[in-house]
């Protein structure tokens, strides 16, 4: 290539590049210059970013006012009975063991978070099954087992451990 060709390559170039730079003004791109299906093409793309938005606006109203329901519900339901297994271990007049009363609270957190056993499993590192068996009061957990369950629903173990502590004497209380 000679150094001709070359010039006029980058004179085009410096000359496209000056175009669009014309096209660009302080407030978004001018239309002049672009072909009508490319002028389409930019309107398009333009309504979806627009739909795209009103939908994600439109989900986080959803999701608040589900949030502020279940939040109610939750404050409700603690505030007027006792749960199913505190009422079942105060009829059959046995003690609750420390292994049941974990496991009442971790399944208590972690439906009052609106979680799933698969969700916490998996961030916590346990299989299911034995999360499940964990939160029933059939396997006892080891501390470490406890600290991950507890940080994937979103507590130090102290905090979980203290909720434990509260719900027997809760449980205690009321057998009284």
């Amino acid at each position: 290539m000679d150094s001709m060709t070359q010039t006029t390559e980058h004179v085009d170039v410096n000359a496209r590049f000056a175009q669009g730079a014309r096209t660009v003004q302080a407030g978004g791109a001018r239309m002049r210059s672009l072909t009508p299906v490319q002028r389409r093409a930019v309107m398009f793309a333009q309504q979806q970013v627009i739909r795209a938005r009103e939908a994600k606006r439109a989900k986080d109203e959803r999701q608040a006012v589900l949030n502020r329901m279940w939040q109610q519900e939750d404050e409700e339901r603690t505030r007027t009975r006792p749960s199913v297994r505190q009422r079942d271990a105060v009829a059959d007049g046995h003690d609750l063991s420390l292994r049941e009363a974990i496991g009442h609270v971790l399944r208590d957190l972690r439906t009052t978070d609106h979680k799933t056993l698969r969700e916490v499993s998996e961030k916590a590192g346990v299989s299911l099954g034995y999360l499940s068996e964990v939160e029933r009061g059939q396997k006892e957990a080891s501390s470490e087992l406890l600290g991950s369950i507890a940080q994937s629903l979103g507590l130090s173990t102290a905090q979980m451990l203290r909720m434990v502590a509260d719900y027997l004497d809760s449980v205690e209380e009321s057998t009284l």
